[in-house]
This record gives C-alpha cells, structure tokens and sequence, in this order.
C-alpha cells in the first residue's frame, strides 16, 4: 500500500505500470485518475489545494486500510496532489489490485467516494474575479450512503 500526497506531477501510464508490474496474485488492477475540472462556463485558472501534512497521510490510510479489511485486495496506491494546480492538470489517482475484477472496482469507487468527502483537503477555486472555497457537495455525501 502506497498513499503519497505531493506537489509534484506524476505520471499516470507510469505510476499504472509500475503498480501493476508490483502486485503478484491479481486478476484485476482498476485504475482513477481525477482532474481538475474548469468552471461550467469557464474561466478557472487554478486550483488551490491545501492539506494539513500528517494528518491528511493518515487519514487517506485509514481510508484505505478500511477498503483493504472489506475486499480481497492485493494492493492499493492513492497518489493526490496539493499546492496550485491548472484546469485539467491530474489531480488524484487511486489504483487497486485484487484477484478478481469486482473487489478491484468496487475497492477503487469506494475509495474514491471517502476521498472525495473525508479526506482533509480545502480546495479554493481561482478566476480573474476572485478566489472562491469550494464547498461540500450533498451528492458527495450521499455517494457514501450505499457503503
């Protein structure tokens, strides 16, 4: 298991074939990878993500070890990034190997829905007109309901 938080870029073909090439016994390896997303209308020019350092690590392990306790996982790599970030440049990425394809699947949409709602980070979006906090979003939460 793997979880780093960095400002730094990463690769995603790289990152995915180095995951996969590491895990032994699986059948599956799914792979996420989110973006940041432009405004509806455009206009963002960036994305500022904070995070508490140490408390962010373990609580995005703790995450983890909870999806490794309900599935059959061989591995698990969550890579999500902070600092000033462009539209469409990679955000997060979440990969999960297991021996069959729905733990993997089903491991990386978990994952990916407690990031998105417990994992501690503010992200404030940036526009010629000013900076804005992103706010919780009720569809979040309620994705966390079906697990």
């Amino acid at each position: 298991m793997r979880i780093s938080v960095q400002t730094a870029p990463f690769d995603l073909g790289e990152e995915a074939n180095a995951f996969a090439a590491g895990v032994a016994g699986a059948g599956a390896v799914v792979t996420f990878t989110g973006v940041v997303r432009d405004l509806p209308g455009g206009g963002l020019q960036a994305m500022e993500i904070e995070h508490y350092p140490g408390m962010t690590e373990k609580a995005i392990g703790d995450i983890a070890q909870q999806a490794a306790g309900r599935w059959s996982l061989a591995d698990v790599l969550v890579i999500h990034r902070y600092g000033r970030l462009a539209p469409g440049a990679p955000i997060m990425m979440v990969a999960t190997a297991a021996p069959h394809r729905k733990d993997a699947f089903e491991a990386a949409e978990y994952l990916m829905d407690y990031l998105k709602s417990r994992a501690p980070f503010w992200k404030k979006e940036l526009t010629a007109e000013g900076a804005d906090w992103v706010a919780a979003k009720d569809a979040d939460e309620d994705a966390l309901h079906r697990w």
